[in-house]
């Protein structure tokens, strides 16, 4: 199954321990990187998303399988 792709400004969601969370892509990782204080290992072959939180305004960084596309 191919990986999906997603671009800057898609709102997407993925699951926590509240539910479902939802924000906006903000950028695309392909290399190593921080995050609020944790390490992201992404890369070209293993890339992750920035993603702003819509209810908390606060970074986060999520693979692609485990994000979803909405709509606004």
């Amino acid at each position: 199954m191919a990986k999906q792709e997603f671009r800057e400004g898609d709102h997407v969601s993925w699951a926590s321990h509240s539910g479902r969370a939802h924000g906006v892509v903000k950028e695309k990782l392909i290399d190593r990187t921080h995050v609020r204080g944790h390490t992201v290992d992404a890369s070209p072959e293993d890339p992750q998303y920035r993603i702003r939180n819509d209810h908390s305004g606060r970074d986060v960084a999520h693979r692609p399988e485990a994000l979803r596309h909405e709509r606004r």
